[in-house]
């Protein structure tokens, strides 16, 4: 039996707890990642950027340097309210609260960030969430899958096992560009075709 996805109410209660549960502002794991993830990108700017999973938006704003546009999209309306307040000096940045996959994004975006995001889905979740990519991708589009591979226990997959579905979903949509694996996670980049 697959096990769900996680639901919205999982996160406001993580974030209810502590405004930043994974302690994106402070652990040395998480800026050594985003800037791993920031030098994998392979162009200096992207015309229309979307994070999917934004959390608190510190990587946003990292990423809003890179984007003319960015949009950060999440389920915890409480995170996205910290994430708007980090990033209200940005003007090239807004945020929406939207359950992916069953909502989308509006636009076509030639950056699609998803950090830490897909092992909360079930493989048919995953196969949802890639058609939603697929529908959302300019030509072109770079792909950014970035993943933890220590234990999951309470998520429904791994990291690695998310990635593969993903992957397998995508199909022949877009070409695996990068893979690259560290110690404690792996970061993918795809382009769509």
């Amino acid at each position: 039996m697959t096990a769900p996805s996680l639901d919205t109410g999982y996160f406001d209660r993580l974030y209810a707890a502590d405004p930043d549960p994974w302690k994106f502002e402070t652990s040395a794991y998480e800026q050594a990642k985003y800037a791993d993830t920031l030098a994998a990108l392979p162009r200096q700017r992207y015309t229309h950027g979307v994070e999917i999973g934004c959390s608190i938006g510190v990587l946003t704003e990292q990423l809003a340097a890179r984007c003319d546009h960015l949009l950060g999209v999440d389920v915890a309306a409480s995170a996205l309210a910290s994430a708007r307040r980090r990033c209200a000096r940005l003007d090239n940045v807004d945020f929406a609260l939207l359950p992916l996959p069953s909502q989308k994004p509006d636009g076509q975006f030639d950056l699609i960030m998803l950090s830490e995001v897909l092992y909360y889905f079930n493989p048919p979740t995953i196969a949802a969430v890639a058609d939603a990519v697929i529908a959302m991708a300019a030509p072109g589009a770079d792909i950014v899958l970035v993943h933890w591979l220590g234990p999951t226990p309470d998520y429904p997959m791994t990291g690695d096992a998310a990635v593969a579905a993903f992957l397998a979903a995508i199909g022949p949509r877009a070409d695996i560009m990068m893979q690259h694996r560290h110690a404690e996670y792996r970061l993918d980049r795809l382009c769509c075709a």
